[in-house]
């Protein structure tokens, strides 16, 4: 699942913000007395010396943008006039092996007495090459009383192995990232599991299968299939452009040629995809629809398809047709799953069917649906050509999820719709 995140323009601005950029301004995670929070951490994409910010309730930017809506000094923050200090993490790095290879973690605890009760999560990372070492999210997490465990995704960043797709390898890297957290903070911690965004959302329950978790958070995944995934994007597509049921009988063929391709490595389904094209010749609004592969596939003739498809589409051991709803259907642990109302990168109609079947059914599970967001869970505003740009986390969001796995979930969490009963992690 590509990360519509790391592509979106994150201006987020106030009334009563300092009217200078803030060049001064140290990493860290600087807290107010009421319990806000603000992290700041540095990232390739900001030009030194500004920083990345994230508030709890979802503001992000850089320090270095005229308006940021802070001001920095020696070892705090002022935010509105009042000084937010830094919270004193105690931070952990590690190594552990998992399935032939030596995964690079660190353990992230809040400061203060070992809490026997606090509860511990593992950060199952997205489809992204990214390190989240040292990222804003595994603070924001810690930054709300859960001791937190990062890992670099197998041939990414400090990790050996090769980067990879394959959901189970993933969710094995994973169980092992647990068991490892677990056992540096043995009588510090009660309640330990899960939390993926995005293509965590795939990995997550499965590891959840592979040792004990006591629960499993995920935001903006799918209850479906990578195959799936792209008829619903392509689906996506042609509604939103106002196209009728004609051409959306076009886009399920053209997805179901598109599976036949992959799930024979791009040894069977060309004559589905050529009367598709066929079908489709003639079609301005063709040109344009992209699915999550359909759309480079259709545009690209059968001879490079047979030479250098599988090379392009199927090299990072992606399973096609996982089913995701199986995993899920072996947990009894409590759930808690986050929908993004308006998502492209992952339409939730599937998903949120078959999520409230599992609680219809009697399963754990929490559904909270936030209206207006995207993938990531941001806002955003459309542009005059139908693209969208992202103006910040949706508020609600990140307490949401400190508050779920605290076990103390009650809201209201922003706009937040709450479809299911609530689930309390035990």
């Amino acid at each position: 699942m590509k990360r519509l995140a790391t592509t979106l323009v994150l201006l987020a601005t106030l009334v009563s913000a300092p009217a200078v950029a803030q060049t001064d301004c140290q990493p860290g995670t600087y807290a107010a007395p009421d319990g806000d929070f603000v992290v700041l951490v540095p990232l390739p994409s900001i030009p030194a010396p500004g920083l990345r910010y994230l508030f709890r309730d979802g503001r992000r930017g850089a320090t270095s943008d005229a308006g940021a809506p802070l001001a920095c000094g020696t070892g705090k923050v002022s935010v509105q006039g009042r000084t937010w200090k830094p919270i004193a993490f105690r931070e952990t790095p590690t190594t552990f092996d998992s399935v032939g290879s030596k995964i690079s973690g660190v353990l992230i605890e809040p400061p203060g007495a070992a809490d026997a009760k606090r509860p511990l999560v593992v950060m199952v990372h997205g489809s992204e090459r990214t390190s989240p070492i040292g990222g804003v999210y595994g603070y924001a997490m810690a930054a709300q009383g859960v001791s937190v465990f990062v890992y670099d995704k197998r041939g990414t960043g400090a990790s050996e192995g090769e980067y990879t797709q394959n959901f189970e390898l993933l969710a094995a890297d994973a169980a092992q990232a647990l068991d490892q957290a677990r056992s540096m903070t043995t009588g510090r911690v009660g309640r330990a599991g899960f939390f993926g965004g995005s293509q965590g959302g795939w990995v997550a329950p499965r590891a959840a299968t592979l040792t004990k978790a006591d629960f499993v958070a995920v935001g903006f995944g799918l209850v479906a299939s990578p195959i799936e995934e792209d008829r619903e994007q392509l689906v996506s597509e042609v509604r939103a452009a106002g196209r009728g049921d004609d051409a959306v009988q076009l886009v399920n063929r053209l997805s179901a040629a598109t599976s036949k391709l992959l799930l024979s490595n791009f040894a069977a389904g060309y004559d589905e995809l050529d009367a598709v094209r066929r079908d489709m010749a003639g079609k301005q609004w063709t040109a344009t629809i992209a699915g999550e592969h359909s759309g480079a596939i259709l545009r690209m003739s059968n001879d490079e398809l047979r030479r250098v498809g599988r090379a392009r589409f199927d090299n990072l051991e992606l399973i096609w047709d996982y089913d995701a709803l199986a995993a899920l259907k072996k947990l009894d642990t409590p759930l808690l799953w986050v929908l993004a109302g308006e998502d492209r990168e992952a339409p939730i109609e599937t998903t949120r069917g078959a999520l409230l079947g599992l609680a219809k059914d009697g399963k754990p599970v929490d559904v909270y649906l936030f209206p207006e967001t995207d993938h990531g869970m941001f806002e955003y505003r459309t542009n005059a050509d139908g693209s969208r740009s992202g103006t910040r986390i949706t508020d609600g969001y990140l307490k949401l999820l400190g508050d779920w796995i605290k076990g103390t979930a009650h809201g209201p969490y922003g706009r937040a719709e709450h479809l299911t009963k609530s689930v309390t992690p035990r």
